[in-house]
């Protein structure tokens, strides 16, 4: 099986641990995975601002680096759903349809795909608040959201119920947004503020240590928050708990 490693912009420029954490979680399933080293941005920052047609020369580009791979794969669901729901700037060939369909989630892809039963070497002995990223929740279907009367599931609670010595605690709010929303937390600097505040206070309300979540940018917008109100929380990327991040 051949994979293609999509690292969003944010990861790329930020994060850089997370995407390394990516590549040595998926080599250790034995799959053979492939850099492009001239990828660049999927899109979703002009498309979130009404900008789609401009986001087309993107588009192209990331089905020029990624059709010639059996899966894509990305630690980010917004990401991902941006290349399933919304790679259309460009004319739907059977290449950029393949792209659109084999492009994975990093958690769905564990969980669906490679069914996954156990990370022996993982190990993380926290109290942990798990953080659902809204197009991860609602968009690619990483769990059951509340507002729906359906049996309970979740596809990363699963994966680190799998990880040694995480404890997970129960949120208030479990799948509220915490404000980031992309460009909404350029736009709406005050509102995006608050409900990160809401969000990180009722993390801290039920006693975690770390927030995990498979989005770095929601992490990021919650460590500030935390931050500012002098909360001791930390924020990890699920793939560095996957993966065995010592803490």
């Amino acid at each position: 099986m051949r994979i293609g490693l999509f690292v969003p912009c944010y990861v790329d420029a930020f994060e850089p641990e997370v995407g390394i954490a990516t590549l040595e979680l998926l080599e250790r399933f034995g799959l053979t995975v492939e850099y492009p080293f001239d990828q660049t941005c999927c899109g979703q920052p002009m498309t979130n601002t009404g900008c789609h047609q401009e986001a087309a020369a993107t588009e192209a580009l990331f089905v020029k680096n990624f059709s010639g791979f059996d899966y894509i794969v990305a630690p980010s669901g917004s990401c991902v759903h941006q290349v399933r729901e919304h790679l259309t700037a460009i004319p739907q060939t059977d290449a950029v349809k393949h792209v659109r369909s084999r492009t994975f989630e990093l958690v769905e892809f564990l969980h669906d795909v490679l069914k996954i039963e156990d990370l022996p070497w993982a190990e993380f002995p926290h109290k942990v608040a798990y953080h659902s990223n809204c197009n991860a929740l609602r968009g690619i279907g990483h769990a059951r959201p509340t507002e729906l009367n359906q049996p309970f599931f979740s596809k990363p609670l699963n994966l680190l119920k799998k990880v040694k010595g995480v404890q997970i605690v129960d949120l208030t709010r479990p799948d509220e947004c915490c404000g980031f929303g992309g460009t909404f937390s350029v736009f709406e600097p005050a509102v995006s503020a608050k409900m990160g505040y809401d969000k990180v206070t009722d993390q801290a309300r039920a006693g975690a240590e770390y927030v995990v979540s498979a989005d770095s940018s929601c992490l990021m917008h919650q460590k500030g928050c935390a931050e500012r109100l002098g909360v001791g929380l930390k924020y990890i990327h699920i793939a560095q708990v996957l993966n065995g991040a010592a803490a």
